[in-house]
């Protein structure tokens, strides 16, 4: 179950394995499954409402900033409260959705239609991974996870370079970029996020069988999340990079 994802690592998830006697206070899989659709659900209402709202100037900035500060923050939280789960996970989803939904009002602005696109783009991705995974067309065996681990790492360290050279006023060249170049960069990032879930799927299928608390299908709805987000992001950065050619 190991995953780079730092909210969904094996030493994460196991760590909260407790020997408990009844079903009701066990993680289950259908459990799990619920309070993800729950989680998906409020992001995306927060979301319509944020996209509304943020054609309000005066809107656009707390959204967007309080959104992606709040999410952090309740993310820490959740990461190392897990028992706070179910009441963080929520309020993560709402945070997000309120950022998620001024961002892609700006990237709509932008480009007609590119958010509808997007959306769609991420709920297929997640079902066809879904379909793979439970085919087993695709093992997640320690290979597959020491691979994924190796590229999640290389691009979380290309976005934390970008990051501490943007205090600089400089950036990293042409992966940002909608040359041919920046498309592939985009379009790696975007299949490592989606074979990522996997590793989620992975996770959660093994969590729910090693009997561990009730509150960790809130914590790993929240795992869910967090990946179905980065993999929006990355779907909305590329396909605005095709448009810009």
């Amino acid at each position: 179950m190991r995953t780079m994802n730092p909210v969904m690592r094996d030493d994460v998830i196991l760590k909260e394995r407790s020997f408990v006697s009844t079903s009701t206070s066990r993680m289950t899989l259908q459990g799990t499954i619920n309070r993800s659709i729950s989680a998906v659900a409020i992001c995306v209402i927060a979301a319509f409402i944020s996209w509304q709202l943020s054609y309000n100037s005066v809107w656009m900035g707390p959204l967007m900033g309080g959104g992606v500060f709040g999410g952090l923050i309740v993310a820490l939280i959740t990461i190392f409260k897990k028992s706070w789960a179910p009441l963080t996970t929520p309020l993560y989803a709402l945070f997000q959705g309120a950022a998620l939904g001024a961002i892609s009002n700006v990237f709509q602005a932008q480009y007609s239609g590119i958010v509808f696109q997007a959306v769609g783009l991420t709920f297929g991705v997640l079902f066809l991974m879904l379909t793979i995974y439970r085919a087993q067309l695709i093992r997640v065996t320690d290979r597959f996870r020491i691979g994924m681990t190796a590229a999640i790492g290389s691009i979380f360290l290309v976005y934390l370079v970008g990051f501490i050279l943007s205090f600089f006023g400089m950036a990293i060249p042409l992966i940002h970029e909608s040359g041919p170049i920046g498309i592939i960069f985009s379009m790696v990032v975007v299949g490592v996020a989606s074979f990522s879930l996997l590793l989620t799927f992975d996770s959660i299928e093994k969590g729910a069988s090693a009997n561990l608390p009730k509150y960790m299908e809130w914590y790993c709805a929240f795992g869910l999340l967090v990946t179905l987000i980065w993999l929006y992001m990355e779907i909305l950065n590329l396909l605005s990079k095709l448009q810009k050619r």
